[in-house]
């Protein structure tokens, strides 16, 4: 049986919130069961990384609580700061800026993660052990009000990249930078999140991988003049997502992950990415139907060397092999 864990992994949220809409809609939700079926045939298991609204959305409720009931999937938390109660103005439009969980003070951030765990508890009737910060913005605050709920694993980290550059509050310093946290699963250190350390949060970060070219001249990808240049030379950043990366890259960082022997390969995609329109990376449905097209053949191709799981079960296989090494 293959060792490595393939983890599918769904930002589920509201319908194209890079346009920041006024209103939040949740129409994508009726697109989660045909991803849901091509995951089952290929005995993948998604989590699905809930927000506020898609908690609110009964066919999203409906629709999860049978994956779990067959054990075909895992509903985690996603937490979106500007929309998540209790509601705590930062700017003069949160809904505009989309302020990071970490700009708020510390204990906003702990409300608002008590209130959705409760939320999501309520409606699946399941302890919330699974989380990714909303915009990849953690930082050690973080890390300790997700313990203090009794969360037990994140997937929060994008080795490699520096978030900084996007702005949340008008004020912020921006996101996270990630540049130099580690790309395999590890035990962080409530006070230094990019640490491994003997804790009981396990970071499953996501799978990016980087080119040589862009570990040896990370500047060049930097300048805008030089960026479009440099990453038709060398992609700089391979994600294992379909909004960030094409098949062929896609599959690079899959192949690097095996190469280095890697426990885990993660992907991700957002909920609405499964809906036309729903982003502004699959505009129409000959987008989407390009998109399931490449899922086919990338799926395929982990199905060969990998074995489905949820980050639950992940985190319970990694601790036990970690406490059989001590």
């Amino acid at each position: 049986m293959p060792e490595t864990a393939c983890i599918i992994t769904i930002d589920t949220e509201g319908d194209n919130l890079w346009a920041r809409p006024r209103e939040i809609t949740t129409r994508n939700a009726e697109c989660l069961p045909r991803f849901q079926a091509l995951c089952e045939r290929f005995e993948f298991k998604p989590v699905y990384l809930t927000n506020y609204e898609m908690a609110r959305s009964r066919f999203f409720v409906g629709f999860a609580r049978d994956v779990i009931a067959r054990g075909a999937g895992e509903v985690g938390m996603h937490l979106h700061a500007w929309y998540s109660p209790p509601f705590v103005p930062l700017s003069s439009d949160d809904m505009h800026y989309q302020p990071y969980l970490i700009e708020y003070p510390e204990a906003v951030i702990r409300d608002k993660i008590r209130f959705l765990t409760d939320m999501l508890e309520d409606r699946f009737e399941r302890k919330m052990l699974s989380h990714r910060a909303g915009r990849w913005a953690f930082d050690a605050r973080y890390a300790a009000a997700l313990l203090e709920a009794g969360y037990r694993v994140d997937c929060s980290v994008t080795p490699g990249v520096d978030w900084r550059r996007n702005p949340g509050a008008p004020n912020g310093r921006g996101g996270a930078d990630y540049r130099h946290f580690p790309a395999q699963p590890y035990f962080l250190d409530p006070a230094d999140i990019s640490a491994p350390a003997a804790g009981q949060l396990l970071e499953v970060p996501l799978t990016v991988r980087s080119s040589r070219m862009y570990r040896c001249a990370q500047w060049a990808y930097r300048i805008p003049l030089l960026r479009r240049a440099a990453n038709r030379l060398s992609p700089g950043l391979s994600w294992l997502s379909p909004a960030e990366s094409n098949l062929a890259q896609m599959q690079a960082a899959a192949r690097q992950a095996r190469a280095e022997s890697a426990a885990h390969v993660e992907f991700m995609l957002h909920s609405s990415e499964l809906m036309p329109g729903g982003s502004p990376s699959f505009r129409d449905a000959s987008a989407i139907e390009r998109l399931y097209e490449n899922l086919e053949v990338l799926f395929a191709e982990l199905a060969t060397w990998c074995r489905g799981m949820t980050l639950q079960e992940f985190a319970a296989q990694y601790s036990s092999r970690a406490a059989t090494l001590q």
